[in-house]
């Protein structure tokens, strides 16, 4: 697939086929995705990437988690958003409730929904971006990886894929540590769901908007 169709193709993928990706593949989606932007070649990242029995206890776990009332213990904050931000994240969160028959009362219906993404959609494989204790979180180093997530998620699509990043599979860090076996010196940044898409899930329609740019590009001399 070209570059271009893929940036325009890509999306979130809430809905997956059972079909676990060969080893291989996520292999090579990875080995790409190293090539990522990377201020001065610090390469910041480092990858988890978990599968069958692994990723189904997590799951159980996590959800457990969720039930039981747990406070999370993200190792990151959860940025809250206000403003046009905050109007976009709503804006996307109706079309999706919309889509899965989600009654804006509907507490039950919300709740399973959120145990869906706390479960990474159930998709087959989950990659676990984390960086190193010693790596401050600022500029630079956030920079990076937020372009190796967007170059797994190009990569993936190259190969029939679908991904959908996801802050909330790392909310609660200690059990993913203890699950996944990641250490206690690696920060746990960001999940990204990654699997088969299927097409006939309803949350899979949806196609989220952007701004025009119009409305944020200034141009000076030009």
């Amino acid at each position: 697939m070209e570059l271009i169709e893929a940036i325009k193709s890509r999306k979130s993928i809430r809905g997956y086929k059972t079909t676990p990706v060969p080893k291989e593949v996520l292999t090579e989606i990875l080995e790409v995705a190293t090539r990522a932007p990377s201020g001065m070649n610090t390469q910041p990242w480092e990858f988890t990437v978990l599968g069958g029995k692994v990723l189904d206890d997590l799951r159980q776990a996590l959800e457990e988690q969720f039930r039981a009332g747990a406070a999370p213990d993200a190792d990151l904050p959860i940025e809250a958003f206000t403003g046009v931000y905050r109007k976009r994240q709503v804006e996307v969160g109706i079309a999706l409730y919309q889509l899965m028959g989600i009654g804006r009362e509907d507490t039950e219906k919300k709740n399973q929904w959120f145990l869906k993404l706390l479960r990474a959609f159930d998709a087959p494989n989950l990659i676990i971006v984390s960086m190193d204790e010693e790596i401050s979180g600022t500029f630079l180093s956030m920079f990076g990886l937020g372009t190796v997530a967007q170059t797994i998620a190009l990569a993936a699509v190259n190969h029939g894929l679908g991904t959908c990043i996801n802050g909330m599979v790392v909310s609660y860090s200690k059990v993913v540590r203890q699950i996944a076996g990641i250490p206690e010196s690696k920060k746990l940044v960001i999940g990204i769901a990654i699997g088969y898409p299927d097409w006939d899930f309803p949350a899979n329609k949806l196609q989220s908007t952007r701004e025009p740019l119009a409305n944020i590009v200034t141009w000076r001399g030009i």
